[in-house]
This record gives structure tokens, C-alpha cells and sequence, in this order.
């Protein structure tokens, strides 16, 4: 039957008043409607009325029509409306693109309806208000944006904004995306008649079905979480489990089921994609209501949502049933989960954890045996005997066994075993280059301080964790050139290297800690050993708090209280005591701007991610009052740490600080956003930071904005380098600064090519602070990268080492290759740069590490926050007991792949090699008139010649004879060789093709011998993306409780009754602790003993006087404790 050519008779039918006709002119319509919707369109309106009129049979056929015409015409929402009336005619099942495009239009429509009604019902609850009022700024090109009072979420964006032209001029939160939905997303909710959202409902219904039916869970799961409806998400996972269990066990696999697959995956999206804080947390609640119900949970999966959740009841209820369990699996899970809970909690959760676990009898000695080594009995464990003072006396008795398993739980919540585990591996694996110090040393200038200071900052990043002091050691009389704030900062280095080191810490750096004493030393050296005492105990300083409160109260010098300041900040990180913070404040009031700065850093560090509104009220208002910049910069760093996570919470802090005039306190509310909202790539926070860089009137605040952008989308480095590839070729330098930060800190150990290509010509911009951001970013990048990894690592390195031999580079430039050659060989080669942790949180200190080096800027001596940035890359094994057996796991790559970078040659001094000496004609005839002369003198004289008295007559023959005896003495000067020289040349010759030959076979061998796969020892370096090629044998005696993620990985035993070898801890075996004072002391004595020796061999003795020649001057340093005194 030939097709349709018109659809006027058909449309004519449509008039006629017997049902019959438009019933079958509908029917006819509806099978080439993709022919004829254009004359169909012209008469939509009669179609419209055969489906409003409820007498007619076949009005849902005219809904589908109406429907399909309506998507011809581009008018999907009206074409969904029409569809969803067709009823069973809307065919789910038909594959064609109209039922395709209305099945989407449906889910669109339904997350639209679904997600703000969701929204308002599970409200979180409000945040507690600011008091303080901020005033509002007249000349501040972006104050007056919004109120103070006005939701972050809600603000307004300039009419002149490029990014406003293209939004709507409100960002409301009751919307779905609560603000962070890029626009279009979610469209404006359709007024839909109650049977249409009846049909509409069922439609998602059946799609659901249809998904269940196919296995495809996922979708529903993502629609669910857009239409923010948990009870959706829910059923889908209890369907995959009904669904699992209805397929029967025919499959007897090991493994996770189809229910706690998906709650992995839900897990992964909630930490990964969900940007709003309060939906993130309902999602975790419900995930972990349905682990709790299953028989055998995840409970790897638990930990993340305990740790997140801040639920550190459950965190203790979870670790006391699986000691209870007693067998080896249960407390080797028990373990994993308590370094887990370490890497990703708090201080202030892990001793509520602690606190919340049955109290053993020897808990208290054994902490007490492990500090009276290194601590005095003042500096308990405060937190631990609160938790005694208050536990019940009834107690039933702990068996040994759960006793032992509970002492080993406290020891890993309290991260000294993880410390001293990454400590071992950090030193047995150092491969610290030390040509590469040594030729920064003889490079820079030491006389001058930011050079020294360079110097310095290298030294520690590169050997940071390591305990190597080599270097100091070995150059003593540059060390001794440190003054002032050079003093400071190089005594705080040892806190660097000696990170971790909390056996010997304290000792290490007695000499120069402050003391009651005639001559106490040099106020800088004291400044600074009260902050590297806190960077050895960074986050975790429970012993040390009371030390450096007593200490930090007791100075009057303003250096020792910046120190001191520094070092509880860093120690005392998130630990929310308001005792510390009390002490911090009353030293704030002085108003010294020198100790003022630390002191505001240190109240935000120690109110970490508390969001305490009391003490933000306070900072606040002492930042309007004080008249110093430094002790402002410092206050508004530390509100922004104070906000660090609490996303939406930060809203009206961040909006009064943005609003405020000064260009300080707006360049804390950049950081606030930076820190509020680190990891979440939320889209709202990316607007805002992308308006201030480009219209605030501070350059500060300009750059700030530029560089938080890296903090916000560290999760999704790929992004950075599309987003700022205009910024970085902005016509403001700080801009351009900016831009470079970004990329190094979202990209930090990734080796990304796009990040590499927009940095590489920053190395060449004319402004040097731009040339400086651009080398620290590039070594950031470059951490642990090699050859085979990624090629441009290899000039990269020769350009750093460049600009430090330039004479003619800017000194800015020369200070950011130095930390550049620091961070790219960071711990020994064994560290990388993690802003979150081996199980994917946040990692709360490197972030707040890397946001507190940023501020080098203003004052070097941040600089060394960088090191809490720093995470060791290894796969540290252990079994049930916590020791760590000697074993090897298999790596299926190559073993240079990921090996480490080869170490740089060092040039030795050739001598020149002598050149033949010309000699000239002339040269020659004055020899041989010479030597005729002295001829004829001895034929002439009386004395007797045992030659031969023969007078020689003059023959020519004999002129050309002594010619020739020139010429061949020329000659031979020239380079003839002996008989014997030359039978070695030619024995040279022929030996010269076999050694090539030997050299073609020596590379073929390597060649051979390079092979995919190897086996690498417990302990050792594993890089993170080496992680997916480890696999255990099979067949072997120890199984990893979980999927290795770099980091602690407890194991099974599947022969426990077998002896087993355990790997020799070689840091517990370095003997006496060294300090720099024994150094120097040691240094004098070998002088002394070499000119002893000296004196002996000229036969004198030690008090005989010698007046042939001086003594040698004696070695002399002053040791009053302090090495740097000249």
C-alpha cells in the first residue's frame, strides 16, 4: 500500500461527528505522524479537544497524537504532558527515539517534583548564627554583593558579571543542587494535574522495573539520589539482595553480593559527587543503618561513614565486637579498621573513640612504660586518665587475650604505631641525594638570609621523616652563618626531618629548648625548637601539649611565644581544647603583631573543623580592633581553618568576611571558601572564587581566589588546567601566581601532562615571584615521577638545578628552585603529596598543610607546614599480632617503571690536559747557534772530555742532522709514542670493538633481563598508581584482609602454627640519640686528635713549643647549647 502523501482528508475526518471516522483517521495519523506532523500541527488543536473530551473512546489515542506532534515541534514538555495522558499507548518497551526522549523528559520532570519537597522535609537543622556584625565596605569593588545575613548559596552576582549574564540572578537553596547545579539542570517544576503526576509516578515506576529486571541498579540508584528520595534508594538495595537470594547460591563465589556492591558504589558517589553536605549525610546514615542489618557487613565501609558521620560510638561498638569475636580474622579487621579510623579521624573523635573501649588494667602502665623514655611525669595522658577518672567500678574482668587486643587498639588510635611504622619505612628506604644539597649549598650565597633560608627548606623536605641530619653535620660552618630568623628557621628544620621521632624528639632538641639558665642562647634557636617540637609530634600531641603550654605561657620573648605559638597549633591540631585556645587568646590581647600572627594561626589550628561559633565571635572582633596587618592575616587564616569542611555552615562567615573592606579579612573569606568547601568541587564555590579573581580590587585577594580553586577541585585534577588556562595568561602577575598554585596543588603527584604544558612557559615569565609559584608547582606535580613514567621529568630536574647556578637569576626564582628540588625528592624519594587519604577521605592535615605553606608568602618559616602534606608511599604489611613478617608480594610491571630516579653524577676535577709547546723557527735556529756555540767552547777549553777530541768538521749533513733532531724532538713533544706506548695503543685498538662489543651484550642482557613482573619485599616503596598491579600469590602463606590502598594492610596467616621471620626494624637500632652540640663537640675532638698526630710525626709533644711553625688554628665553636652562636 502506497504511503500517505497528504494529511488533509485525515484531518478533515477528525471534524466529522461519527466516532468511527476519527477513530480511524487517529489510527491512521498515528502511523505516519512522522510524515504528516507538519500539516497534523496546523489542526493540534482539534486533537487537543478529542482528548479533553472524556466521552470520546479513544481519547488517550489522541493524547498520543498530540503527544507526538508536540515532540516534532520541540516541545517536550508538553509532548511528556500528552504522553503521560496516552496511558498503556505510551509503549515503555518501543526502543524508538520519541519514547526514548519522553522516558528522560519523565525523569527530569519526576527529580524536579521529587527533590525539593524531599529537600524541605529532611531540613537539616540550623546553624547557629554569627553575633558579630560585619560592616559593609563603600570602595570595595565586590563588597556590597550581598548582605551579611544572605545564605552564601542565595548570593547575587553583579549585572556587569560575565557569569551573571548567562544564570539567574539568584542561587536558591530550596532548589535541587542546593545551589551547585550547573544551569538547565534541573528545570522549573511543571503544574501538573493530579492524574498526570499519578501517570508520571507510574511511568518511573515501570522504568524501575524494567531496570530491576535487567540488572541495571544503578540507574535507579543515580535517579534516586538526584531526586534527593532515599526511600527509593533503599528498595534498590534491598531488591538486589531479594533479587541475589531469588537466584539461589548456584554461584559459590567469594566476594561482596549484589547488595553491598551497590552500596559501594553508593558510598563512592555520596564521597565523590554529592556536593551538599546535609543530603551526604542522610545517604551515610541510611548506608550504614543497611550495613548494620546485614549478617556479615562491610565493615570497611562502616568505618568511612563512622568517621565522616562523627558517630564515635559506633566506631567503639564495632572494634569491641570484633575483639570479642577473638579469632585471628575478627582482630586483624579490628586492627585495619583502627588505622583506618587514625588516617581519616580527628584527634578530638579518636579519644572519644578511645574513651568509649573497656578499660584494661595495664592500659595506663603500658602508656607509661612507652613515654618515661622520652617524657617527664608531668606530660600523661590527660584524655586517657579522664577516661579512667570516669569508668565504672563495677567492670566484669577482661579476658588476657581481649586485654592485649585493647592495649594494641589504643596504641594504633593513638598513631603511634603508625607513626613508628612509617617512620622504620621512611628510614631503612632514604634515597636522599645528597650531591643534589650539596651543589644547592655551594650555589647560594649563605651570607644571605633567604638563601640560607632556601637551603635550609630543602634539607628538610628532602630528608623529611627520614631522621637523616647528614647534612647539617657535615656542614657545620655554613649552618653557623644563620642568624635572626635564619636561626629560627633552621633549628625548626629538625622538627622536619625529626617528624614522627617521638622517641627521641624531646632529646634531640634539649640543647636548644628554652631554659632557666645564666645563658639560656639565642631567642630565635628557642623559637624555633619550641616549633619543631611541635612538628615531630604534628597531630598527634598528647605528650607534648602540657610541655609547650608551660613553656609558651612562661616566655616573655615575643620569638620564643611565635614559636611556641606555632608549635601547639601544630601539636595541638584539632583537638578543640578551650584551655590551649584560652592561653592563645590571652597573648593575643597583648597586641604584638610579631607573636599576634602565630597566635591567630594557632587558635584556628586548634579549633580545626569545630566551626565554634564563640570563638569566631572573638577573632572577629579583635580583627576590626587591632590596627596590625600580620596579627589580622594571622585571625583570618585561622577562621578559615575554624570553617575547614563545614561547606554550607561557612555561608554567612564567608559572606561577611567577603563583604568586609579590608582586603585581609576578604582574603581570609577566600580561604574560608577554599577550606569550608576543600575536596567537594562544588559548583557554587568555583563561581564565586572565579568572580573575586577577576574583580576584586586587592591583588592579595585576587591570587588567593585563583589558587583556592585548587583546593576545591583537588579530587578532579583533570579539570584545573581547562579552567585556568585563561588565568594563566592573565595580565596581572598575582593572577598568574595564582593560576600556578592551583595546578600544582589539585595535581600534586599526578604527573599531568595538560598541567605540565601550561606551567613549563610560567618557568620563562619576566615577573620572578610568577617564575618562583611556577617551580614549586612543577616539582608538585613531578613527585616521584621518573623517566619511564613521564619523560619531561628529566629536564625538569636539570632546569631547577639551572636557575640555582644562574648568577644572573632573580633570588625570588633561586628560592623557589631550592624548594622545588625539596619537594620533588620529598621524604627520601618515598613521599607523596596527599590531600586525601589511602581509603579516599579528606586527609585533614595535609590540606590544612598545604594551605598554611601557601602563606610562605608572607613568612618563610610556614614553609615547613608543607611536611604534614607529605605522605609515605608504601605497602607496610602486618599480621594479626602487629608485627611485620619478611615476605615478598608480586608487582605485574616492569621493574624500572616505578623505580626510583637514578642519583646525579658528580664531576670530578680533571686537570688540564698539557698541551705540545710551539716552537718556533726562529726558536730553533737560536738552539743551534746556542748549542754550536757551546761546542766550539769545549773543543777550545783545556779541561779533559771523556768524549772523543775529534774536531767535527762543518758539514751540511750535520746541520740537517740537528734539524732533525729538533724536528723529531718537536715531534715527539707533539704526541709520538715510545715503542712500548705505542704496542698499548695498538693493544688498545684491539681491545677497543671487543669492549663495544661487550657493551652491546651488557645492554642486551639488561634488555633480556627487563621482564613484566617482579617480586617486591614487605615494607618498600609501592607508588599509588603501582597499587592496581600488586596481587598476593595465591598460594601463599599471608592474605591481606582487604584490597591493598597503600599505607597499613593487616594479613591472614593460613599456616599460624609455622615459625615465621619478621623484618629487623633498623631505626631502633641507630644507637644513642645525636645531637648537633655532640656533633660539633665530636668535630673538635678529631681536630684535636689530627694535631696530635701532626705534632708527633714531627716529633714534638702536646706542651712543647714549636718555633719552626704556628700551631695550626684550633676548631673552636661555642657549645652553650647553641650552635649557631658566633
Amino acid at each position: 500500500m502506497v504511503g500517505l502523501t497528504s494529511a488533509a482528508g485525515l484531518v478533515g475526518f477528525l471534524s466529522e461527528p461519527d466516532p468511527e471516522l476519527r477513530v480511524f483517521a487517529l489510527k491512521k495519523l498515528d502511523e505516519e505522524i512522522d510524515l504528516l506532523w507538519a500539516e497534523v500541527a496546523d489542526s493540534i488543536a482539534t486533537v487537543e479537544a478529542l482528548y479533553e473530551d472524556e466521552t470520546f473512546p479513544e481519547r488517550e489515542r489522541a493524547a498520543l497524537l498530540a503527544a507526538k506532534v508536540y515532540y516534532h515541534l520541540g516541545e517536550y514538555n508538553e509532548s511528556m504532558v500528552f504522553a503521560l495522558g496516552a496511558g498503556k499507548l505510551f509503549d515503555l518497551d518501543n526502543k524508538g527515539e520519541f519514547e526514548e526522549t519522553i522516558i528522560s523528559k519523565c525523569v527530569d520532570t519526576y527529580i524536579t517534583l521529587t527533590a525539593p519537597a524531599t529537600l524541605v522535609s529532611t531540613a537539616t537543622q540550623p546553624t547557629p548564627q554569627l553575633i558579630t556584625s560585619f560592616p559593609s565596605g563603600g570602595g570595595n569593588a565586590s563588597a556590597a554583593l550581598t548582605s551579611p545575613m544572605t545564605p552564601f548559596s542565595q548570593s547575587t552576582l553583579p549585572s556587569k558579571s560575565l557569569l551573571s549574564r548567562t544564570e539567574p540572578p539568584t542561587f536558591d537553596a530550596s532548589l535541587p543542587g542546593g545551589g551547585n547545579s550547573v544551569v538547565g539542570t534541573h528545570p522549573v517544576p511543571l503544574i501538573l494535574h493530579r492524574d498526570i503526576r499519578e501517570n508520571l509516578h507510574a511511568v518511573v515506576e515501570q522504568l524501575f522495573e524494567r531496570c530491576f529486571r535487567e540488572g541495571r541498579y544503578r540507574q535507579v540508584i543515580g535517579i534516586a539520589i538526584e531526586a534527593r528520595n532515599l526511600d527509593v534508594l533503599k528498595r534498590v538495595i534491598l531488591r538486589a539482595s531479594e533479587d541475589e537470594k531469588r537466584e539461589g547460591k548456584k554461584k559459590q563465589v567469594e566476594g561482596p553480593g549484589k547488595g553491598e556492591e551497590l552500596m559501594e558504589y553508593v558510598l563512592e558517589i555520596c564521597m565523590g559527587v554529592v556536593q551538599e553536605r546535609g543530603l551526604r549525610n542522610q545517604i551515610l546514615k541510611l548506608i550504614l543503618d543497611l550495613l548494620n542489618e546485614i549478617p556479615t557487613p562491610d565493615y570497611f565501609s562502616i568505618a568511612k561513614c563512622v568517621v565522616y558521620l562523627n558517630q564515635h560510638s559506633m566506631g567503639s561498638d564495632i572494634l569491641h565486637q570484633l575483639v570479642q569475636k577473638g579469632d585471628p580474622k575478627s582482630l586483624a579487621v579490628a586492627y585495619q579498621i583502627a588505622f583506618d579510623l587514625y588516617d581519616n579521624g580527628t584527634q578530638e573523635f579518636l579519644a572519644k573513640v578511645q574513651e568509649n573501649l573497656p578499660v584494661t588494667d595495664n592500659e595506663i602502665p603500658a602508656d607509661k612504660s612507652e613515654d618515661d623514655k622520652e617524657e617527664t611525669s608531668k606530660e600523661t595522658d590527660r584524655l586517657i586518665s579522664d577516661s579512667l577518672a570516669g569508668s565504672s567500678v563495677g567492670q566484669e574482668p577482661i579476658p588476657e587475650e581481649q586485654r592485649r587486643a585493647y592495649d594494641s587498639i589504643r596504641k594504633i588510635l593513638r598513631g603511634t604505631k603508625t607513626i613508628d611504622l612509617n617512620l622504620e619505612f621512611l628510614f631503612r628506604n632514604n634515597h636522599t641525594d645528597m650531591n643534589i644539597l650539596t651543589k644547592v649549598k655551594d650555589s647560594l650565597e649563605a651570607r644571605n638570609s633567604i638563601f640560607h633560608t632556601a637551603v635550609t627548606f630543602s634539607n628538610a623536605l628532602m630528608n623529611a621523616g627520614t631522621t637523616n641530619d647528614l647534612f647539617f653535620r657535615q656542614n657545620l660552618e655554613w649552618l653557623g652563618k644563620a642568624v635572626n630568623w635564619s636561626k629560627f628557621t633552621a633549628t625548626a628544620a629538625l622538627g622536619v626531618i625529626h617528624k614522627g621521632n617521638l622517641s627521641q624528639g624531646k632529646k634531640l632538641l634539649e640543647p636548644y629548648l628554652p631554659r632557666d639558665s645564666v645563658n639560656p642562647g639565642s631567642v630565635f634557636s628557642q623559637g624555633g625548637s619550641l616549633y619543631a617540637l611541635g612538628l615531630i609530634y604534628a597531630n598527634h600531641g598528647t605528650h607534648v601539649l602540657d610541655f609547650l603550654r608551660e613553656h609558651f605561657k612562661s616566655a616573655t620573648e615575643e620569638v620564643i611565644q611565635h614559636g611556641g605559638a606555632l608549635g601547639l597549633g601544630v601539636a595541638g591540631m584539632a583537638t578543640g581544647s578551650e584551655d590551649i585556645y584560652d592561653d592563645l587568646k590571652s597573648v593575643l590581647y597583648t597586641d604584638s603583631a610579631l607573636n599576634g600572627e602565630a597566635v591567630g594561626l594557632a587558635m584556628g589550628l586548634v579549633m580545626l573543623g569545630s566551626g565554634n561559633i564563640k570563638a569566631l565571635e572573638d577573632m572577629i572582633q579583635y580583627a576590626h580592633d587591632t590596627q596590625h596587618e600580620k596579627i589580622v592575616r594571622g585571625l583570618a587564616l585561622g577562621m578559615a581553618l575554624i570553617m575547614y569542611g563545614r561547606q554550607e555552615a561557612a555561608d554567612e562567615l564567608i559572606n561577611g568576611l567577603l563583604d568586609d573592606p579590608d582586603p585581609t579579612l576578604r582574603y581570609g573569606g577566600i580561604m574560608t571558601i577554599a577550606m569550608a568547601y576543600c575536596g567537594t568541587g562544588s559548583n557554587k564555590a568555583v563561581r564565586k572564587l572565579l568572580h573575586v579573581a577577576v574583580s576584586d580590587v586587592s591583588d592579595d585577594v585576587r591570587r588567593v581566589a585563583v589558587m583556592s580553586l585548587g583546593f576545591i577541585l583537588f579530587r578532579k585534577p583533570s579539570s584545573v588546567p581547562r579552567m585556568v588556562e585563561l588565568l594563566s595568561e592573565s595580565y596581572n602577575p598575582h593572577v598568574r601566581y595564582g593560576a600556578a598554585l592551583a595546578l600544582g596543588i589539585s595535581c600534586a603527584g599526578t604527573g599531568l601532562d595538560e598541567a605540565i604544558d601550561l606551567l613549563e612557559p610560567m618557568i620563562k615569565d619576566p615577573t620572578d615571584f610568577v617564575r618562583q609559584g611556577a617551580l614549586i608547582s612543577l616539582a608538585m606535580i613531578m613527585v616521584q615521577q621518573n623517566e619511564p613514567m613521564n619523560p619531561k621529568v628529566g629536564v625538569i630536574r636539570k632546569t631547577f638545578q639551572r636557575i640555582i647556578s644562574d648568577k644572573h637569576e632573580d633570588a625570588m626564582a633561586k628560592f623557589g628552585s631550592a624548594l622545588a628540588l625539596g619537594i620533588i625528592d620529598a621524604g627520601g624519594r618515598n613521599c607523596t603529596i596527599g590531600l586525601q587519604t589511602q581509603t579516599g577521605n579528606l586527609n585533614m592535615a595535609g590540606i590544612v598543610g598545604m594551605a598554611v605553606f601557601t602563606q610562605y608568602w608572607y613568612w618563610f618559616p610556614l614553609a615547613h607546614f608543607l611536611s604534614l602534606s607529605f605522605t609515605p608511599t608504601a605497602v607496610i604489611c602486618l599480621d594479626h599480632d602487629l608485627e611485620i613478617p619478611s615476605f615478598k608480594f608480586y608487582s605485574a610491571t616492569r621493574p624500572s617503571l616505578f623505580d626510583y630516579p637514578p642519583e646525579q653524577e658528580t664531576k670530578t676535577d680533571e686537570a688540564p690536559e698539557k698541551v705540545a709547546t710551539a716552537i718556533l723557527s726562529t726558536t730553533a735556529q737560536a738552539k743551534r747557534r746556542a748549542q754550536k756555540k757551546e761546542r766550539a767552547q769545549k773543543h777550545d777549553s783545556m779541561d779533559i772530555e771523556p768524549t772523543s777530541a775529534t774536531p767535527r768538521t762543518a758539514d751540511p749533513r750535520a746541520e740537517d742532522k740537528d734539524k732533525m733532531e729538533v724536528d723529531d724532538e718537536g715531534s715527539k713533544a707533539k704526541g709520538d709514542k715510545t715503542e712500548g706506548e705505542k704496542g698499548d695503543e695498538k693493544e688498545g685498538e684491539k681491545e677497543e670493538p671487543s669492549s663495544a662489543d661487550g657493551a652491546k651484550k651488557k645492554n642486551g642482557k639488561e634488555a633480556e633481563k627487563e621482564k613484566v613482573g617482579y617480586w617486591i619485599e614487605n615494607m618498600s616503596r609501592v607508588l599509588p598508581a603501582q597499587l592496581k598491579y600488586i596481587s598476593f600469590p595465591a598460594d601463599g602463606r599471608y592474605e591481606p584482609i582487604k584490597k591493598p590502598t597503600g599505607g597499613v594492610v593487616l594479613l591472614t596467616d593460613a599456616i599460624p602454627s609455622d615459625s615465621k621471620t619478621l623484618l629487623e626494624l633498623k631505626s631502633k637500632k641507630k644507637g644513642p640519640t645525636i645531637t648537633l652540640e655532640s656533633i660539633i663537640k665530636e668535630t673538635n675532638e678529631i681536630t684535636r686528635q689530627e694535631r696530635l698526630q701532626e705534632m708527633a710525626r714531627r716529633g714534638l709533644r702536646e706542651d712543647e713549643d714549636e718555633n719552626d711553625a704556628e700551631m695550626p688554628m684550633e676548631f673552636d665553636y661555642e657549645t652553650d647549647g647553641d650552635i649557631f652562636e658566633e
